[in-house]
């Protein structure tokens, strides 16, 4: 949600990097639990508020019946679609200097991602799949992280997703070069799920990791529930991930409450965002359906990371998840023990203590202990581009 990032900064004023408050009004607490709880919430895009199916079902073309207009949807429409990177770009400290490649090299791999003669080792045997998020891609989303990772001994894979025009609901953002993310959540779940059996093909591995940014957190999660994902994944890492939605300083959750007085609002403002992030807001369908029967699957290990200085995914406690039955989960809120690393949702990509908690999560003995450096809002990248 990189551009609805851009502009929840300028609602909110901040000049210089502050904790995002937690919400108290009684009204946004209440679509706030909501969101945890998956308790159905009134959509004007739906005709019974909270009709939807899992997704894996036979169904349209679209999406098998996955209630896609009933998020606040007033357009219905649909489509987009995955694409392989071309190229490489260059590794990069600084998200913002990383968002400037990007927007011009859209379609470049992050660095030492998708050598697909790469073999698993007997210390690594699950390759790691990295999931950009929201208006963002797969270059800009890991021009940080990828190649640490890859020179760990991991063989890393990536792709771009959710690629759709305004016609497709893509929204506004989407004629852009280079923001991409912006389809249905579910359609982009099954795109995950294709990808990721290409690896286990080429890889001969039996299981994947995920690394996952935003949106790309909880599309993850949607693919383990839905898609056939928690057979292929063992673990599911995951930084400022809309797993409850979010209330975008309470704009996302306001929206919500006058649509469910019967004010297309959110179908209006789609227009805009696109799909996905009317989709991410507290409330919808997509959000509900994600958490109506638990948080995780069984046999996924989950590391969940949160940042105070979250702008995007807030209250940003929202990312968190709950274990449920054969499941293990870590929530981190990045600032524990390491107050000087200020990251918003963007820079959290960009962060050395993110890096080592990725790094802690795929291979714990090998990495045994995090980083804690000063890591900039906005910026990232230590302060220079």
């Amino acid at each position: 949600m990189m551009v609805v990032s851009v502009l929840a900064v300028g609602f909110t004023g901040v000049a210089q990097a502050q904790p995002v408050a937690s919400a108290d009004e009684q009204v946004l607490a209440d679509y706030i639990a909501a969101g945890r709880t998956g308790a159905p919430v009134a959509d004007s895009g739906s005709a019974s508020g909270s009709a939807c199916d899992s997704g894996s079902g036979a169904g349209s073309g679209n999406g098998s019946g996955d209630c896609y207009g009933g998020s606040g949807s007033s357009s219905g429409s649909s489509g987009g679609y995955a694409s392989d990177t071309v190229g490489f770009g260059p590794e990069q400290s600084s998200w913002v200097a990383a968002f400037g490649y990007g927007l011009g090299n859209p379609d470049v791999a992050p660095p030492g991602t998708n050598d697909w003669n790469c073999k698993p080792t007997a210390a690594h045997p699950r390759p790691v799949v990295l999931v950009h998020g929201t208006w963002m891609n797969a270059y800009n989303g890991f021009a940080y992280m990828s190649k640490p990772i890859t020179d760990a001994g991991f063989c890393t894979f990536t792709f771009n997703y959710g690629r759709s025009n305004l016609l497709e609901g893509g929204g506004l953002g989407a004629v852009l070069p280079g923001v991409m993310g912006t389809g249905y959540i579910q359609d982009s779940a099954k795109q995950l799920a294709t990808f990721v059996d290409r690896v286990l093909v080429a890889t001969g591995a039996n299981e994947v990791d995920l690394v996952a940014h935003s949106q790309g957190g909880s599309m993850a999660n949607w693919y383990t529930k839905f898609e056939g994902g928690a057979a292929k994944v063992d673990k599911l890492v995951t930084f400022g991930a809309t797993h409850h939605g979010t209330s975008l300083i309470g704009i996302g959750a306001l929206g919500r409450a006058i649509n469910n007085l019967g004010i297309d609002i959110l179908g209006f403002v789609e227009i805009f965002v696109g799909h996905a992030g009317i989709q991410q807001t507290i409330g919808s369908d997509f959000v509900n359906r994600l958490n109506a029967d638990g948080d995780t699957v069984a046999g996924v290990d989950y590391t969940v990371v949160g940042t105070r200085y979250d702008e995007i995914t807030n209250p940003y406690d929202l990312t968190f998840l709950q274990a449920g039955p054969g499941a293990s989960v870590r929530n981190i809120t990045l600032q524990d023990g390491c107050e000087q690393d200020v990251s918003d949702h963007l820079t959290v990509m960009y962060s050395p203590r993110a890096l080592s908690i990725t790094l802690n999560a795929l291979d714990p003995q090998a990495t045994p202990s995090l980083v804690c450096t000063f890591n900039p809002w906005v910026i990232g990248g230590g302060g220079k581009l």
